[in-house]
C-alpha cells in the first residue's frame, strides 16, 4: 500500500518526523506533498519548496529512512478541492491519504479517495515554531536535526521579521 501525506512543512518538525514514521509502518512508501509549493518569504510561509524540501530529506535520512520508502513532490494552491485532487493525481500514485486536515479530507471524500487520520504528535505545532524562532525561543529542540540543518543557511529571524528579498524558485 503505498500512501499519501499533505502539509505546508512551515517548518518540518517532530511532528511531521513522527506522522511519516507512522505512516510507513502501514505502508511500503509514502509521497509528501509539499502544499503551498509557489508561497515563499512570508511570515505563514517563510521557507521555499526547495528549502522545505532539503528540511525533510535531511531528516529522514538521519532517522535511516531510505528514498526508496518515500518521494517529495511540489504542489501550488488551487483553492478547489477538484482541481487541487487533480493535479495530485497528476505526479503521484498512491491507495490512501493520512492527513488531520479538515480541508484535505474533505478534498479527497469528493473524490472517492481513502482517506485515514494519523495521529497527532504533541506538541508541535508550525505555527508556535515559526513564532518561537521569530522571538529566538529556543525551537531547535522541536525540529528533527536535518531541518536544523537546513535552517541554520538561513537568517531565519531576518526572514520572520521581513527583512529578506526573495522570490519563489520556478519548478516547471
Amino acid at each position: 500500500m503505498k500512501g499519501l501525506f499533505v502539509g505546508r512543512f512551515q517548518p518540518f518538525h517532530l511532528g511531521h518526523l513522527k506522522a511519516i514514521e507512522w505512516i510507513l509502518k502501514r505502508c511500503e512508501k509514502v509521497t509528501i506533498v509539499i502544499g503551498s509549493s509557489l508561497e515563499s518569504f512570508t511570515q505563514r510561509n517563510p521557507f521555499t519548496f526547495e528549502e522545505r524540501k532539503e528540511m525533510i530529506a535531511k531528516s529522514l535520512e538521519k532517522e535511516g529512512i531510505t528514498k526508496e520508502k518515500y518521494e517529495i513532490i511540489w504542489i501550488p494552491d488551487a483553492f478547489n478541492c477538484e482541481r487541487w485532487v487533480k493535479s495530485i493525481l497528476g505526479k503521484a500514485e498512491f491507495d490512501v491519504v493520512f492527513t488531520r486536515s479538515f480541508w484535505v479530507k474533505h478534498c479527497f471524500d469528493l473524490s472517492e479517495i481513502a482517506v485515514k487520520e494519523h495521529p497527532t504528535f504533541e506538541p508541535y505545532s508550525a505555527r508556535k515554531i515559526r513564532r518561537m524562532m521569530k522571538e529566538e525561543e529556543g525551537w531547535e529542540s522541536l525540529l528533527p536535526s536535518g531541518s536544523n540543518e537546513a535552517i541554520r543557511q538561513i537568517d531565519i529571524k531576518k526572514r520572520l521579521n521581513g527583512r529578506t528579498e526573495g522570490k519563489a524558485e520556478n519548478r516547471s
